[in-house]
């Protein structure tokens, strides 16, 4: 092992892996997991007949980084090896793949829609796979990815079906699942081994050299005391009391404080409960709520301007979409307090103290003649962008030399970046041509330099796993970790409970480790039946659900105009991802708008225009047209912009898997014979 560069504490934990078992290697981040793995991948191809190694890795960017850091420099000369991602090809013959190559890195999606398809060519067996590596294996619980290539794996250990590969997880933070008990965090640790089917393993022997190896950084609560006087946020806090009055909220019905995510959460159930009753004018007073809800929430975190832009851009739209008289008076409440809301956004006297706060952490680290990479993280995309533009615009930030990029998950939409944006950002970063990432957490996770010296949690209230992660993305050696916060508020006092979790959870492991073998395996079997029976039963209460009302007798409706539009008997699955209505009657109920613009091309269709409501002045998004093997321009809706009338009264569904009515699948010749009935002539 000398030879592959291990330190003595890598030994020890990939021993048991060595001979064959299934085990979880828990290291800090930074501590090498990576490369304990490719060691027992290389020895696991010397050694295995027919051996295949696959590798599934959470985040698109660790694809490449995992191939070029770690794989491909130890294993090219002697193995083939491939990395696939959702832009790749060879994610369409991805069955082909694996047959060809000996290690395959791709994330968690390809390989279970790979387990899931019948195509031979897309199709893999868990038997066709010798070594199956599972990269920040923390996430392998509840309806993940991770979990139901896992799910798989695990009904085929108990059905006794075949061989199943080696498995090999990592993780720097298992968490305590919620737990706040000793005994509730072991019960947590022991699911994710039942879950993976494995037992989990740390350095006994060596950890004064992990320690030495693997420095922590400093870690500095930078703390501000409230704005005296918040003139922006008082007159916000005005406006949404108006509306209160306006919209007549319901006598059993309590909102909580502006300003919170308690309220947020309690408006959204106020705007369905309205569409529930159809009772509009308590829907959209909810929307615009949140909205105001929204500014309060920035003007806490970002520029007061920022809060401002927000509210302004939401009623730009707003202004040419009025319906009735809820409509005219939101949007006359904003445009008679527009001039009074941006002369107060634009006061420095009550500015933000967190933005002056923050500006003297990064001055610390950065300046003319100083080497510093960091990472700021911020909640939202909006929250990133509004961040870099205070970074970009701030002279004494630039005079300190400060090259700031944004790096948010992959999507569609202007606040998106597409995956080339992603790894081109991600690789000016490691070539320093950027010195600060301003993230989301799509950074929190994997991402390896070497050089980083600085991160900073920005508003952020998440839990002691993305504390872990976000803190060990700072690797270089006397590395600062910074809270920003406001003193005694909620970020800090999270903070400190992420700490005493994160100690739980290494009790919680000790714990686990103790038991004796046959008690562990004794346990962890009985959690998998559990697993399995929960399976199955979740599985027959979803059919349950799905056949609760005839698609027939459900009538789809806008969710803006509630006017109705389509009957749930017209929709259509295709290729298990797009819900789609085939009547072509459908179309006289939208009006097309601009093209969609994807950065990654799909077998089967391409995007079309936007779609939205064609009722008077409504305009509600609705989705946008595909075209489906170059012949078929199908409307892709997504349910959340409808209401749904059932015999039961009217509801509403976040998610098309929510719905109480089971779609037909899609086919292509029935529309062509439709559609095209001179085609086939």
């Amino acid at each position: 092992m000398a030879d592959f560069g291990l330190y003595e504490y890598q030994e020890e934990v990939v021993e048991r892996a060595l001979q064959g078992e299934n085990i979880i290697i828990w290291l800090p981040t930074g501590g090498g997991k990576t490369r304990a793995a490719v060691y027992v991948a290389k020895r696991h191809l010397e050694t295995t007949r027919n051996a295949k190694v696959v590798v599934l890795v959470n985040k698109v960017h660790l694809v490449d980084q995992h191939y070029t850091k770690e794989f491909k420099p130890h294993l090219r000369h002697d193995y083939a090896l491939l990395p696939v991602s959702g832009e790749s090809e060879e994610k369409d013959f991805f069955g082909k793949v694996v047959r060809d190559n000996d290690v395959i890195i791709c994330t968690a999606q390809i390989l279970y829609n790979a387990l899931t398809n019948t195509e031979e060519t897309k199709h893999v067996e868990l038997s066709d796979i010798t070594l199956l590596i599972i990269d920040e294996c923390h996430h392998t619980h509840k309806e993940s990815v991770y979990n139901k290539v896992m799910g798989c794996y695990v009904e085929k250990k108990l059905n006794k079906e075949g061989r199943l590969p080696q498995i090999l997880g990592l993780t720097a933070s298992p968490g305590t699942g919620g737990a706040k008990t000793l005994e509730k965090a072991v019960e947590h640790v022991l699911q994710i081994c039942a879950n993976l089917d494995s037992a989990i393993v740390s350095t006994k022997h060596y950890a004064p050299e992990l320690k030495r190896n693997v420095p922590r950084p400093i870690k500095t609560f930078d703390v501000v005391v409230p704005r005296p006087h918040d003139p922006l946020g008082d007159h916000l806090k005005w406006m949404m009391e108006l509306i209160h009055e306006f919209m007549v909220l319901p006598s059993d019905y309590t909102l909580r404080e502006t300003g919170t995510q308690e309220y947020e959460a309690d408006v959204v159930i106020l705007e369905q409960r309205g569409v529930r009753q159809g009772n509009r004018q308590l829907a959209e007073c909810a929307r615009h709520l949140r909205q105001y809800n929204d500014a309060l929430l920035i003007n806490d975190t970002l520029r007061m301007m920022d809060a401002y832009r927000s509210l302004n851009e939401f009623y730009n739209t707003k202004s040419a979409t009025v319906i009735d008289g809820t409509d005219l008076f939101l949007v006359g409440l904003f445009q008679e307090n527009q001039v009074k809301l941006r002369k107060l956004a634009g006061d420095s006297r009550y500015e933000n103290p967190k933005m002056s706060k923050l500006q003297s952490v990064l001055l610390e680290q950065f300046g003319p003649s100083v080497e510093s990479r960091g990472i700021l993280f911020s909640k939202t995309r909006r929250s990133t962008h509004c961040l870099h533009d205070w970074v970009s615009t701030n002279k004494v930030l630039q005079e300190a030399g400060i090259k700031a990029a944004i790096l948010t998950g992959a999507g569609n939409g202007i606040t998106y970046m597409t995956q080339h944006e992603q790894a081109d950002t991600i690789r000016r970063f490691r070539q320093g041509s950027l010195n600060l990432l301003i993230s989301t957490s799509v950074a929190e996770e994997g991402l390896d330099i070497p050089e980083c010296n600085l991160v900073v949690r920005y508003g952020l209230l998440t839990n002691e796993i993305a504390q872990q992660q976000a803190s060990g993305r700072a690797r270089a050696k006397d590395s600062k970790y910074s809270v920003v916060a406001q003193k005694g508020g909620r970020e800090e006092r999270r903070e400190h409970v992420n700490e005493y979790l994160e100690e739980l959870t290494g009790r919680a492991i000790a714990k686990v480790q103790d038991m004796s073998p046959q008690k562990f395996h004794i346990k962890i079997a009985e959690l998998q039946k559990q697993a399995v029976i929960c399976k199955k039963l979740a599985e027959s209460r979803l059919a349950e659900k799905r056949s609760r009302h005839s698609a027939a007798s459900v009538q789809l409706l806008c969710r803006n105009c509630f006017k109705p539009v389509a009957s749930a008997s017209d929709i259509r699955l295709v290729d298990n991802a797009h819900y789609v209505n085939v009547n072509a009657d459908f179309k006289r109920h939208y009006k097309v708008g601009g093209q969609v613009c994807l950065d990654r091309t799909f077998e089967d269709w391409e995007p079309g225009c936007t779609i939205s409501c064609n009722n008077g002045s409504c305009n509600k998004d609705w989705g946008f047209e595909m075209k489906y093997k170059k012949r078929a321009l199908l409307p892709n809706i997504a349910i959340k912009h409808f209401a749904l009338q059932t015999p039961d009264g009217r509801t509403t569904a976040k998610k098309w898997k929510d719905v109480t009515f089971t779609v037909e699948h899609f086919s292509f010749v029935e529309y062509c014979d439709e559609n095209f009935p001179d085609l086939l002539d």
